[in-house]
């Protein structure tokens, strides 16, 4: 994709060419289309946009976050309509929502969130865009529409057809990878093996230098209570994580642990370390988004999808269907998603 960013003519201040970023609309009836418009003006400072969505959804948002500045929406055939213009957001109208309903679980609303994101990724693929940043999806919506996944980063996996990627989680100093997300606790339990380990280990190296950390130093948490307590509270860490990590070690990665997972996430945002590798999902989202909380209604930080072939990032936060269609949704992670998702695409 770099060749393809040299031809263009935009750039930053920098004097470089600002990559194509494709942001998905998300559930129809959530907070994505608002938070798109919402942060639009310092989205372009990043990159050219142009959204996946539906047009008069987009419309809709304009008219609930309207300022002095009113910004309209233009439907476009092609990625390469993509734009920077501070008054006109560009869209791949699918038009595939006959209804708003604001904060509505429905099948239809599933399905659209779905096509918005598979043609993202094939946009990806075709080298048409350089980076792809999602809006949140609704999973019981997707359900309902019969998504195999449980969210994104499953459909993602599949269309790009890998087996070893992971969820970063990016929240100021913190990162933060995951051996399993959406999956039963009890699961999660069983998928801590020494090869998965050795594996999102390895996949978490790889992305960290493609973000620019020449030697990542990582943390590989514990899964017990104390990392075990020496296999008092559970054998987990010695027998499955302790070897994963003298495995990671020998092959040149600069990984420690299992460290006890109450300490290491304070450990990592002091600048210890350059990331963590959790157990589970709520292992590693509960400091990322502990950190994440300020003003407004959701939570900033970024997700991205490593050990994919495409560059796609997302907003650390949910569909928010309680606020939705009051106007009043904070953009602050959908700008840090486009942000990382712009220097991703500048460094590959």
């Amino acid at each position: 994709m770099s060749s393809q960013r040299t031809e263009r003519t935009d750039g930053n201040e920098h004097g470089e060419p600002k990559p194509i970023v494709s942001l998905t609309m998300g559930d129809p009836g959530g907070i994505g289309a608002e938070v798109i418009v919402a942060a639009y003006p310092e989205l372009i400072e990043h990159a050219r946009i142009v959204v996946v969505g539906d047009q008069e959804v987009l419309a809709a948002a304009a008219e609930l976050r309207a300022t002095d500045a009113q910004i309209e929406t233009r439907s476009v055939r092609s990625a390469a309509e993509a734009n920077d213009d501070p008054g006109t957001v560009a869209v791949l109208d699918l038009d595939n929502v006959d209804e708003l309903v604001y904060g509505a679980v429905r099948k239809e609303y599933g399905k659209a969130s779905l096509e918005y994101v598979e043609r993202a990724i094939e946009l990806a693929l075709n080298s048409e865009i350089d980076a792809i940043a999602t809006a949140p999806i609704n999973k019981s919506a997707t359900r309902l529409a019969g998504a195999e996944h449980a969210g994104h980063t499953g459909l993602l996996a599949e269309r790009t057809g890998v087996s070893e990627y992971s969820m970063l989680l990016i929240e100021g100093p913190l990162r933060v990878t995951h051996v399993s997300t959406h999956v039963p606790l009890r699961e999660a339990i069983s998928l801590v093996t020494t090869d998965r380990v050795v594996s999102i280990v390895k996949v978490t190296d790889d992305a960290l230098r493609e973000l620019g950390i020449d030697s990542p130093t990582i943390a590989v948490a514990g899964l017990n209570p104390h990392a075990g307590e020496g296999g008092l509270l559970g054998s987990e860490d010695g027998e499955e994580i302790a070897p994963a990590v003298k495995r990671a070690r020998e092959k040149g990665i600069d990984a420690e642990g299992p460290i006890s997972p109450d300490t290491v996430y304070v450990r990592a945002a002091s600048g210890e370390f350059d990331c963590v590798v959790s157990m589970y999902h709520d292992q590693g989202h509960i400091p990322i988004k502990t950190l994440g909380f300020g003003e407004g209604s959701a939570v900033s930080g970024v997700n991205m999808t490593i050990g994919l072939p495409i560059i796609r990032t997302s907003v650390d936060h949910g569909t928010a269907f309680d606020i939705a269609g009051e106007g009043i949704a904070s953009s602050k992670s959908m700008i840090d998603a486009v942000r990382v998702a712009s220097e991703a695409a500048r460094d590959s």
